[in-house]
């Protein structure tokens, strides 16, 4: 009985260490165009507010580093995710910038597979603020 006990013990404590160890490619969103509605509207400014506002909505803490250019940032209990957000009157980008606890690495090109998810979720915000414009 002892030796089942610690079995079922043993096989819990690996499944929580390999469940634990999501990771998947690391991905980017790279040139994303977008249409507006209303073409009079787009100019530099209005972009970063679309941009900004989408990141806002999903709790990303948005800042305009220089013109053209947006960093993100999400904190999520022990974890942050940094981005750095490109943008022309026509395009965008969302890049990694920077993380911590999301088991990033560089060399294999992973991280943690939520990261993905949190990406996903920003470039739709973004591409239907940017399509109200």
């Amino acid at each position: 009985m002892k030796k089942l006990i610690k079995l079922v013990l043993m096989i819990s404590v690996l499944a929580f260490v390999f469940t634990g160890c999501r990771t998947s490619t690391l991905q980017n969103v790279n040139d994303s165009t977008f249409v507006p509605t209303n073409v009079k509207q787009v100019n530099l400014d209005n972009v970063a507010r679309a941009i900004i506002r989408a990141g806002a909505t999903l709790g990303w803490n948005m800042k305009r580093e220089k013109e053209g250019e947006i960093i993100g940032t999400l904190y999520l209990r022990d974890h942050m995710a940094q981005v750095r957000i490109p943008y022309t009157t026509n395009k965008y980008s969302i890049l990694y910038n920077d993380s911590t606890n999301l088991k990033y690495d560089a060399a294999q090109n992973i991280i943690h597979s939520n990261y993905n998810g949190w990406i996903q979720n920003l470039n739709k915000a973004i591409q239907i603020q940017l399509g109200l414009m």
